[in-house]
């Protein structure tokens, strides 16, 4: 996966996820926390360097805290000093949904659970090789499971 692949997966539509899981706004309030609500369904952000998992380098997969859909691996988990965790890549290709996002005067790719449809960051073309990417991805949108 690479930049290129992200840009036409924003404009041409993400893979086909491996299941959907809907739920309504009243179910969706009732499971996660408010943070996590504000985060995932409202398109949130939590502030750089708060989230419990930004330091975090444990084993494990991290999934989603609204589905449970395994989103990225502990082996792919690097420091970008960006403030929030980020990974090079997903754990499979269909599991993460790519759109464009032009709030805030700017242009960008949101990424999302593929299941879900949950906010987890964006993504963007400075990561480290082989991919380039980083995966900017806030800690109250995931969950690491060993």
């Amino acid at each position: 996966m690479n930049w290129d692949n992200v840009l036409e997966y924003s404009k041409k539509g993400s893979p086909t996820p491996s299941r959907r899981v809907e739920k309504t706004d009243q179910e969706w309030k009732d499971q996660l926390t408010p943070e996590q609500y504000r985060i995932t369904r409202l398109k949130g952000t939590e502030r750089a360097f708060t989230g419990e998992l930004c330091n975090v380098y444990d084993e494990g997969k991290y999934e989603c805290i609204c589905c449970g859909e395994p989103l990225f691996d502990s082996s792919i988990k690097f420091e970008s000093s960006s403030g929030w965790p980020s990974f090079t890549e997903p754990i499979a290709e269909n599991a993460i949904k790519y759109e464009m996002d032009k709030s805030f005067g700017m242009t960008r790719v949101e990424v999302m659970c593929n299941v879900c449809d949950g906010h987890l960051g964006h993504v963007f073309p400075d990561g480290p090789a082989p991919s380039g990417l980083r995966f900017c991805i806030n800690s109250e949108s995931i969950k690491l499971s060993k």
